[in-house]
């Protein structure tokens, strides 16, 4: 079945074909780890896990990097003020290393109570310091940037368009401009890709112009050229980093290589809070661990998601999150109801539910006509195991663990406690791409008289 997608680069919606027949490409921009990600952020990263599924769901595999920005990210999305690590490093009266590493945690924890898939390659800004030089000198050398008394910029002028992505009006821009913020450079629009640094600043590196630190959008180009190659398949990120982040992106690979480095651009619109926007000043900035605390199963936000398209934008309430976690909980009645059931259901029921699911993840990952077709199965009449069977693979994409609380249920009715423990500890360890530690758990288990047969549908034991 053909899938489609929305590409911000073409402003249209375009059957995807991959470069690849069997193997699909991603770029996703991930957290800048200077602090919690909100449920906004989170908003955007379920859009990824459910692309994601989707290709899976059509039989393709995957080789999905995301960054870290763990350097480079200035308080101003342009060149001004300082580094989002260091501000943040100041405020906690913590070092860049030890700030990065306590918010990279609780992004990944996040990413787990959401049960959202960890991409195949995770890269770190600071681990591709080399790497993102390497870039920087080629571009220099190529005529597409200068150096200036405090940074190398890129020279926008030399490429044949600029913005392609966020179709913005440069002149406009241009009139407007703040060239104040650093006389030198040629053209306003001019971005840093490397940047001097000051004595004082702590996050600094060798460099053939001295001392100095990556600019924000020169790490993605970096990283994605070295994992995924000069051109792949999808980019994608929230839709506040169009007209910068993305922006500079490709300009930086038109200038290194020629190539606009994604062939489609796929963006997550805003989240708002009461109708507005989440911001400090308002104190309505909720994370992740403010539904749990208030009770909630972090799945619920996750499906409450699923009720607006990821391109629109979706208004967050209490009231709503209150409505998601009880059609979670019949969602997962409903399942445990068909799987229980008796009644024989024709294959050619199942097939055109299955079909019109199909379909509608693959109109461009239409998620609120996707839980429309769950919602008629949970609800049909007959109650049978087959429907029990479809719904899971349905959540396949939807990632809800339907049959979570029946599986564990039924674990605890067969197996000891000691067993079990070891059980949910391997589970574990696979969930964080652990291993070794979990073939030693396998091994353990086996020691003790239980066979591990890892499936599709999940971990099974027996004696």
């Amino acid at each position: 079945m053909d899938i489609y997608f929305y590409n911000t680069l073409t402003r249209k919606k375009e059957k995807f074909e991959p470069i690849e027949k069997s193997e699909v490409r991603i770029y996703s921009c991930g957290p800048t780890v200077y602090k919690d990600a909100t449920i906004g952020n989170m908003r955007t990263n379920i859009f990824q896990d459910v692309l994601r599924r989707t290709l899976k769901y059509n039989g393709y595999k995957l080789k999905h990097a995301m960054n870290i920005t763990d350097v480079g990210h200035l308080v101003s999305d342009g060149d001004e003020g300082e580094d989002k690590m260091l501000k943040s490093a100041r405020e906690e009266n913590k070092s860049p290393e030890e700030i990065a590493a306590h918010y990279t945690k609780l992004f990944f924890e996040d990413l787990k109570n959401l049960n959202l898939e960890v991409p195949e390659i995770v890269c770190k800004a600071t681990d591709h310091i080399q790497d993102m030089l390497k870039y920087v000198e080629k571009l220099v050398e190529k005529g597409f940037a200068y150096e200036t008394s405090t940074a190398i910029y890129f020279d926008i002028s030399k490429l044949d368009k600029y913005p392609i992505l966020s179709n913005l009006n440069i002149e406009d821009q241009k009139a407007g401009a703040r060239v104040e913020v650093d006389k030198e450079k040629r053209n306003p629009q001019d971005f840093a890709l490397w940047i001097k640094a000051p004595e004082n600043h702590i996050m600094k590196w060798d460099s053939p112009w001295g001392k100095s630190y990556p600019g924000w959008h020169i790490e993605c180009s970096a990283m994605g050229q070295k994992y995924l190659g000069e051109q792949f398949d999808i980019h994608t990120g929230g839709i506040d980093l169009i007209p910068t982040h993305h922006e500079n992106e490709i300009a930086q690979s038109k200038g290194y290589c020629g190539k606009i480095p994604a062939r489609y651009w796929m963006h997550g619109e805003y989240l708002l809070i009461d109708g507005g926007k989440m911001s400090k000043s308002l104190g309505n900035v909720y994370l992740l661990k403010d539904i749990i605390n208030k009770g909630y199963d972090p799945l619920s936000y996750k499906l409450f998601t699923y009720s607006s398209h990821y391109r629109n934008k979706l208004n967050f309430t209490w009231d709503a999150i209150e409505g998601a976690s009880k059609s979670l909980e019949r969602l997962k009645n409903g399942y445990k109801m068909h799987k229980e059931g008796k009644e024989e259901v024709e294959e050619e029921v199942i097939k055109e539910y299955e079909e019109r699911f199909h379909k509608a993840i693959n109109d461009d990952l239409n998620m609120p006509l996707s839980m429309g077709v769950v919602w008629e199965v949970v609800r049909n009449e007959k109650k049978s195991p087959k429907f029990a069977k479809l719904l899971l693979k349905f959540d396949e994409v939807l990632g809800l663990k339907i049959d979570e609380e029946i599986k564990k249920d039924e674990l605890k009715e067969e197996l000891p406690e000691e067993i079990l423990k070891l059980v949910e500890e391997r589970n574990e360890a696979r969930k964080n791409k652990d291993w070794a530690k979990s073939d030693e758990l396998r091994d353990i288990l086996q020691e003790k008289g239980y066979k591990v047969i890892d499936s599709k549908e999940g971990t099974k034991i027996e004696k």
